[in-house]
């Protein structure tokens, strides 16, 4: 997960932190130029709202106290010492995403590798189908309700290991053979999450709009000064996920009204067509529109 969610969230968290570092300058140049008498204490700053230098704005009270009380996914800002930089996912910067939101959360593509144990079931079927593509496997469909949907197996995943058995240059058929033949009370995968795929955190307007056009899941057009103009979402890429939830097969109005249902902020995921397409090829639709995988991933 980035530092920052969006250009937004970076934009906002420079002001905010300069807001903050400016403050802090000028409380500690009149502590140094007005030394306090004896037994006096002095408050240094340590701001701990999106607003460090304002109590109020415009009838509103934006003390720390109200602040954390009525907008829970401000975080607070705290100055930073010249020539730190924060790393890491739990010094995550969103004045305006939000750190907790869950859709930011569920959409994370780690390209790690993690372990699935799944199980075949009353059919003896698991509920994938995959697709060689340059010496790799790759799931290609996911089917709603099965074993591989419940384990949290996802459109994109690479295949690394089927039981021990490294799947590099593995052929479809030899990889589903493998699938088939393997035992139905336990199947050890190891998967690299989503290796082609990426996210892209995207901030509504006052019109309810994040500034692109799709067709048939695919993105066609950027709309100009609009949030998915400045951050870099892309035409010639398909929708994969919204908010985490996978879109694969769904009619554009349903997109439509998954992102219309949303807040405002929406995480994208996106796959370049030229990959979608290869590994979509050979898939029936009627499949996918009828049986893929379209929960929303727990968190």
């Amino acid at each position: 997960m980035s530092l920052y969610p969006s250009l937004e969230d970076m934009k906002v968290d420079q002001m905010a932190n300069a807001q903050s570092q400016h403050q802090y300058v000028a409380q500690h140049q009149a502590a140094v130029a007005a030394p306090p008498a004896p037994g006096q204490m002095t408050a240094m700053a340590s701001s701990s709202s999106l607003y460090p230098s304002l109590e109020e704005y415009m009838g509103l009270n934006l003390s720390p106290e109200m602040v954390a009380a009525n907008m829970p996914n401000v975080q607070a800002v705290v100055p930073r010492q010249a020539g730190t930089v924060a790393m890491g996912t739990s010094s995550m910067v969103a004045p305006v995403t939000g750190s907790q939101n869950l859709g930011l959360i569920r959409a994370n593509v780690t390209n790690g590798v993690r372990q699935v144990i799944l199980c075949k079931d009353g059919k003896g079927k698991i509920g994938l189908r995959v697709k060689a593509i340059s010496k790799g496997v790759f799931v290609s469909f996911v089917n709603n309700g099965s074993p591989a949907a419940m384990g949290g197996v996802r459109f994109g995943d690479q295949i690394l290991q089927i039981n021990g058995e490294n799947c590099a240059g593995m052929s479809t058929d030899q990889t589903m053979s493998k699938l088939r033949k393997a035992s139905a009370e336990r199947i050890e995968m190891a998967l690299r999450d989503r290796p082609f795929e990426r996210t892209i955190t995207l901030q509504k307007d006052s019109t309810n709009h994040v500034g692109f056009v799709f067709k048939s899941g695919k993105i066609t057009a950027i709309a100009k000064d609009t949030s998915a103009a400045r951050n870099g979402l892309l035409i010639d890429h398909a929708l994969l996920e919204v908010q985490g939830q996978n879109v694969i097969g769904m009619k554009d109005r349903e997109i439509l009204e998954i992102l219309a249902k949303e807040g405002k902020t929406v995480t994208l995921t996106i796959m370049p067509n030229f990959v979608f397409d290869h590994v979509m090829k050979s898939m029936a639709s009627s499949l996918v529109k009828n049986s893929m995988d379209h929960s929303i991933p727990e968190v």
